[in-house]
C-alpha cells in the first residue's frame, strides 16, 4: 500500500471535463443499480485525478464534480436523513493511519484515549428505522442528506429483524450486502428467471433491494455500524445514544437482536496505541479471504462520544473516522477468449483469456470458468466486459458480465461438440464436462501426476521422459513404469546404461511405497493428499477399498453422502490399472493401520458397534485431534515438507487439516504465520511451536 495511490492523469480542461462526466454517470450507476462500468479501484484512481486536476487550476472546477460530496453526488431518493450519512476519507498505509491521528489529536488538543476498529464491509449504506421496537421504514444513503425509501425490502434482509428484543424507537444505521452463498443462490434465481447474472454481491444487493416488483426471491444480510435516536425516542435512551462510547452502541445494538460483527472473525474492537490500531488493520486483512462476505478496509474510530463531537464533521465526511483501504480484489476487463482444456482424468475445464488487468497486486491474463453450463447461466460473450476477482485471494475468476456496456458487437463462446484433445465424444451427464475417454484421453497428465513427490516420488522421471516414453509406445498409464524392460529404455534419446540402471531401480523402489502414495497416484476425483491418507489409514489394505460401498465410505472422516458414490464409481473405472499394479508387486498395503471390523447386515460390527478403523485403534498423542500448519517450520521439522508434517500428524493419530475453523484444535505456528494464527488466537484455538510439537510426537518423527 501506499500514501499517494495511483490516480488518472489529467492533463488539459477537456480531459477534466470528459473525467467529470465519467465520475457522475459511474457514481449514479454505482449507488443506483450498483452496475457502474467502472470497478472501485479505476473509480477512485479517477476522483483523485480530478482533485488533483481542481487543486492545480481551481478556476477550472465544474459544479457537477464528484470531490467534496457524498457518494460523488449521486443523488438517490427524496426521505431526509435524521443525520446526514457521510461517506469516509480515505488512507492508504500505516504511515497515513499515523498522520491522520495527529491530525486528529491536534484537533483536539489532546490524545484520542480509546480506538475503535472494525471492518469496513462492502455493501449498501443503510438507514433502518424502528418505532416501538417494529421495523417501520428502510432509507438508502443517496446524497447523504436523503435517501430511498425501499421499505418494500423488509423481510428480505437477514440480521435485521422485524421486531427487536425492546419496543425501542431508534434507528439503526449500517451495511445490506451478500454473503458469498446468497449471492451464488441470487445469480441462480435471477438467471433461472431469465436475466443476465450480477456483476458482483455488491451490485446484486443494491438492484435487488431497490427492485419491487421481481419473480424471483434473494436473501441479504445486514450489519449494522451504528445507532441513532429518532423522533419519538425516549429521553433516556436518546441521552444515552449521545453519551455512550461507540463500543457500546455496538453492543446494545447486539442486545436488541441486530447483527453486529461482533459474530464474524472480524469483530469490532477497541485499541488504545496507534501500533496496536495498526496490529488489528493487519490481522483483519489477512483474515479478508476466509471471510463469507466482501470487506475493502478497516473503520478506524475515537470511540469516545465527546472525542466524536469536538472533532465535528466536514461537508461529507466526520473527523474522528477514516477507512483505511483495502488494494482491490476486484476489476473490469474484457473477455477476448476461451481456451477448453483437458485434465488428467479427462474432465474438460473452459478457462477465461482476459485483457491483462492487474488485481490485487498481480496482472490477471486467464480466469476460471467453470463449466459450459455455467457459461451459459452467466450469459457470457466473446468480447464482454467482465468483473475479475481474486477467489480466495489466490485463483482468478470470472464473476459476469457487465451486461449495460455490451455493444452488439460481442460474439457466443464456442462450445466444443467433441473433446477438444482427442476428438472423442463428450459425457455431459454432469456439470463437469468429460471426454469418455477419461484418463486415457491425457495419459501423460496421468503419468506426470502419480510419479510426482507427493505420490511415487520416482526420481529421475521428468516430464520430457514420460513424454518420449508415451510416444514410443512404452507406457499408456503409470502401471506400465512397473514393467518397463532395459533394452527398449536404452533406445530412447538420451538414455544411456547408467540413467537407465538409475531409472529402473528408482521405479523398483516405489513399488515399496506405503498405500496411501499408491492410492493419491491413482488421482482419484474428489481426493487428494490428506484424504489418500485416510482412506488408507481407514481401510488399510487395497482389497478393502475396492470392496468398499458408499456406506463405508462415508465412514471415513471428510467423505459425505455426495462424495461417497462418486468414490466407489472412480475405483470401480480404475479397476483395470489397479490389477496392473496388483501383477507388477506393488505394495498394496498400509503399514501400521488395521482393517475396519467386518460390518453386519445392519451396518454394525460384529460386536455391535459401529466399526472401528486402524486410524481409531492406533491412537497415538494426537488421537481425536484436527491440527493446522502454518508459517515456516524450524528445528527437528525444518527440513520437512507441509505434505511431509502432515503425514507426520496423521501417523501420530491426528487429522491434518488446511484451514482454521472453530473445530481445529491445535495451530503449529512458525514463522510468518499470518492470518491463520489471528484466526487462531481469535477462536481460542490452542498455537504452538515447531519446537514443541516435535517434542509431541518425538516418537513419530
Amino acid at each position: 500500500m501506499t500514501e499517494t495511490p495511483a490516480r488518472t492523469e489529467i492533463v488539459d480542461q477537456a480531459a477534466y471535463a470528459d473525467a467529470v462526466e465519467t465520475a457522475v454517470v459511474s457514481a449514479a450507476a454505482y449507488y443506483g443499480e450498483g452496475d457502474s462500468a467502472l470497478d472501485d479501484d479505476a473509480y477512485d484512481r479517477l476522483v483523485r485525478g480530478i482533485a488533483a486536476y481542481e487543486a492545480e487550476h481551481p478556476e477550472h472546477v465544474l459544479p457537477d464534480s464528484p470531490t467534496g460530496k457524498v457518494a460523488g453526488g449521486a443523488v438517490v431518493g427524496d426521505v431526509p436523513h435524521t443525520v446526514p450519512m457521510l461517506s469516509l476519507d480515505n488512507v492508504f498505509s500505516a504511515e497515513g493511519l499515523e498522520g491522520w491521528v495527529a491530525g486528529l489529536e491536534r484537533r483536539l488538543d489532546r490524545p484520542v484515549a480509546v480506538w475503535s476498529v472494525e471492518p469496513k464491509l462492502d455493501g449498501l449504506a443503510i438507514s433502518a428505522r424502528y418505532r416501538d421496537g417494529r421495523l417501520v421504514q428502510l432509507v438508502t444513503r443517496g446524497d447523504g442528506a436523503a435517501g430511498e425509501d425501499v421499505s418494500h425490502g423488509i423481510g428480505m434482509v437477514a440480521g435485521l429483524p422485524a421486531r427487536l428484543a425492546e419496543p425501542v424507537t431508534v434507528e439503526l444505521r449500517g451495511e445490506v450486502l451478500m454473503t458469498h452463498a446468497q449471492f451464488e443462490d441470487a445469480n441462480a434465481a435471477r438467471t433461472g428467471a431469465g436475466h443476465p447474472a450480477f456483476a458482483n454481491p455488491r451490485s446484486a444487493a443494491a438492484g435487488s433491494l431497490r427492485a419491487r416488483d421481481r419473480e424471483y426471491q434473494v436473501e441479504m444480510t445486514f450489519f449494522a455500524y451504528g445507532a441513532l435516536p429518532l423522533e419519538g425516542t425516549a429521553p433516556e435512551l436518546a441521552g444515552r445514544l449521545g453519551e455512550l462510547p461507540h463500543s457500546e452502541i455496538m453492543t446494545q445494538i447486539a442486545g436488541w437482536g441486530a447483527l453486529t460483527t461482533a459474530s464474524t472473525p472480524v469483530a469490532g474492537v477497541t485499541r488504545t496505541e496507534v501500533a496496536e490500531i495498526q496490529q488489528r488493520v493487519e490481522q483483519i486483512a489477512g483474515l479478508r479471504a476466509e471471510l463469507e462476505f466482501g470487506i475493502d478496509g478497516i473503520v478506524i474510530k475515537a470511540d469516545l462520544a465527546a472525542d466524536q463531537r469536538e472533532a465535528g464533521n466536514s461537508s461529507r465526511a466526520p473527523r474522528w473516522a477514516i477507512a483505511y483501504k483495502l488494494p482491490a480484489t476486484e476489476k473490469i476487463t474484457r473477455l477476448v477468449g476461451v481456451e477448453w482444456n483437458v485434465g488428467r482424468t479427462g474432465i474438460i475445464a473452459p478457462r477465461a483469456v482476459l485483457e491483462p488487468v492487474e488485481v490485487d497486486g498481480s496482472v490477471i491474463t486467464y480466469a476460471t470458468l467453470h463449466n459450459a453450463g455455467d457459461i451459459a447461466r452467466r450469459d457470457l460473450k466473446i468480447g464482454d466486459h467482465v468483473t475479475v476477482y481474486k477467489a480466495g485471494d489466490v485463483i482468478p475468476r470470472v464473476e459476469a458480465p457487465v451486461a449495460h456496456l455490451r455493444t452488439g458487437e460481442e460474439t457466443p463462446i464456442p462450445i466444443p461438440e467433441t473433446c477438444p484433445r482427442c476428438g472423442d465424444a463428450i459425457d455431459d451427464s454432469q456439470k463437469r464436462w468429460r471426454c469418455v475417454r477419461g484418463r486415457a484421453c491425457h495419459a501423460i497428465a496421468s503419468v506426470r501426476y502419480a510419479v510426482g513427490r507427493d505420490q511415487l516420488d520416482i526420481e529421475g522421471l521428468g516430464e520430457n521422459r514420460i513424454d518420449q516414453m508415451v510416444a514410443a509406445g512404452l507406457i499408456t498409464d503409470f502401471a506400465d513404469l512397473f514393467t518397463l524392460q532395459r533394452e527398449p529404455l536404452l533406445e530412447l534419446e538420451r538414455m544411456g546404461e547408467t540413467s537407465t540402471d538409475n531409472l529402473l531401480a528408482a521405479i523398483e523402489a516405489a513399488k515399496a511405497k506405503p498405500l496411501n502414495k499408491v492410492f493419491c497416484a491413482l488421482g482419484v476425483r474428489g481426493t487428494g493428499r490428506s484424504m489418500s491418507r485416510r482412506i488408507a489409514r481407514h481401510f488399510a489394505t487395497m482389497d478393502n477399498i475396492r470392496a468398499a460401498d458408499a456406506e463405508a465410505f462415508q465412514e471415513v472422516d471428510g467423505i459425505g453422502p455426495e462424495k461417497a458414490p462418486v468414490l466407489v464409481e472412480e475405483i470401480a473405472e480404475l479397476a483395470p490399472l489397479i490389477d496392473k499394479l496388483v501383477a507388477a508387486g506393488v505394495t498394496m498395503t498400509e503399514p501400521g493401520a488395521t482393517p475396519p471390523a467386518p460390518r453386519s447386515q445392519d451396518g454394525q460390527g460384529e460386536d455391535g458397534d459401529a466399526g472401528e478403523s486402524g486410524e481409531a485403534a492406533d491412537e497415538g498423542p494426537l488421537a481425536g485431534l484436527s491440527i493446522v500448519v502454518t508459517g515456516s517450520m524450524s528445528g527437528p521439522l525444518a527440513d520437512l515438507s507441509r505434505n511431509e508434517v502432515n503425514e507426520l500428524i496423521e501417523r501420530a493419530g491426528g487429522r491434518a487439516s488446511s484451514s482454521v475453523s472453530a473445530r481445529t484444535s491445535l495451530l503449529v505456528a512458525g514463522e510468518k504465520a499470518g492470518s491463520k494464527k489471528a484466526k487462531a488466537d481469535k477462536l481460542g484455538i490452542e498455537v504452538t511451536t515447531p519446537e514443541e510439537f516435535a517434542t509431541r510426537v518425538a516418537d513419530y518423527l
